[in-house]
């Protein structure tokens, strides 16, 4: 196990654990290939249990090195899930400690452990790489580390460090949020749906790694309380966390109101094509009854032997059916299936007659003082008296 000292002008230091690198088993690929398969897997696994050996030797001096480590080096061993803990040492001084999953690059799955302990004057952080560390031995995290008064003022800066992963990878979930939101008002397709949905898991993966943060927080102010709440990274980082937090909630109502915005056009749609086939049905079911009862195999069929008698029973289909037709027209269920959807539309909504000008173009309707002005305009062009236009209308009970 690797290990760095950091101390710091206000007398709080950093310990910085990291695995050890990988040494090469000294087996090329060519000469591997060259002694065979089951050789080349043999050095393999020597290999590996040599690794696992120097693993356990580097852990063991490092707990005798720190044995105030050592209980909880032992604890963090192998734990891959996110653990936050506020306890006491000995002599009252709070502790907090646990493991964070954070993602270390603008890849999803790139998502690593990193295990802390902060007191108030020592920082120890265990990470099985060293991206994090390197990440903040550059501006502005190293000056901000310089400037920290206490350890766990500076595990702010590291979380700081952390979330900058959140601020790119929100932006990008932004901009395919917006691509989506336009295509879905272009052009809805069934298979939107399923962006919907990975744009939702999407935004569920930033929830799960923002919810551990938020509680080191909510962790950070029960241990430390009054001494950390008035240093700056703290207030930085609370405002920070806040910032994303309400980001992650108007995403997340922007995806619920997509899923509403579908659901309600394919019940829409559905409604139509229900009724678009009820309206079919109703239009051909008099050739299908008159077709049905004259299509019996009986010799005395009226107008079956007459050479009119085809003309006639295609006459009495077209009445009926245009009688039908004439019914549903006058009732006003044929109106959204005559006039269709236009191109660009979402859903067919009928203009009103009323609402349309002279060239065909939408008019809002009249409001309630376009109405009044009208109304008094109509009033000076007849003559009367400005007694007569202010006198208002009506109202039911006065009727």
């Amino acid at each position: 196990m690797m290990h760095r000292l950091l101390q710091f002008p206000s007398k709080w230091e950093w310990l910085v654990l990291h695995e050890p690198r990988p040494e090469s088993s000294g087996l090329s690929r060519s000469s591997s290939r060259a002694a065979g398969g089951g050789y080349a897997e043999a050095a393999l696994a020597g290999h590996a249990e040599e690794q696992a050996e120097v693993k356990q030797a580097s852990a063991a001096a490092m707990k005798q090195a720190y044995p105030e480590l050592a209980g909880w080096m032992s604890e963090i061993e192998g734990n891959t899930h996110n653990q936050i803990i506020v306890s006491e040492l000995a002599g009252g001084e709070s502790v907090l400690q646990g493991t964070l999953m954070f993602q270390v690059s603008e890849d999803e799955t790139d998502v690593l452990p990193l295990h802390f302990r902060v007191t108030k004057s020592r920082l120890v952080t265990f990470a099985g790489d060293m991206r994090l560390s390197v990440r903040l031995q550059l501006d502005p995290w190293q000056d901000k580390l310089n400037r920290c008064q206490s350890a766990p003022e500076g595990f702010f800066v590291v979380l700081g460090s952390i979330l900058e992963t959140f601020h790119v990878g929100l932006d990008r979930f932004e901009t395919r949020l917006g691509d989506l939101e336009h295509k879905m008002r272009k052009q809805n397709r069934t298979g939107l749906m399923n962006t919907i949905f990975e744009r939702r898991y999407e935004l569920l993966h930033w929830s799960h790694l923002f919810i551990p943060i938020k509680e080191i927080q909510g962790a950070a102010k029960e241990a430390f309380m009054d001494t950390l709440l008035d240093q700056e990274e703290y207030k930085r980082m609370e405002l920070k966390l806040e910032r994303i937090e309400a980001l992650l909630k108007h995403y997340a109502m922007e995806i619920d109101t997509l899923l509403m915005m579908d659901d309600a056009i394919s019940n829409f749609r559905g409604n139509d094509i229900m009724k678009t086939l009820t309206i079919f049905t109703a239009l051909f079911m008099p050739a299908t009854v008159i077709g049905a009862v004259w299509g019996m195999n009986f010799k005395r069929i009226p107008w079956a032997g007459e050479p009119w008698g085809f003309v006639a029973v295609c006459s009495i289909i077209v009445v009926v059916t245009l009688l039908i037709y004439w019914w549903l027209w006058h009732k006003g269920w044929t109106g959204d299936l005559l006039n269709g959807r236009h191109r660009g539309e979402i859903v067919g909504v009928d203009t009103p007659i009323d609402a349309a000008a002279g060239d065909g173009t939408p008019r809002p309707l009249p409001s309630r003082s376009s109405r009044a002005r009208v109304t008094q305009s109509a009033g000076s062009a007849s003559g009367t008296g400005s007694d007569e236009q202010d006198t208002p209308l009506p109202s039911r009970s006065s009727r």
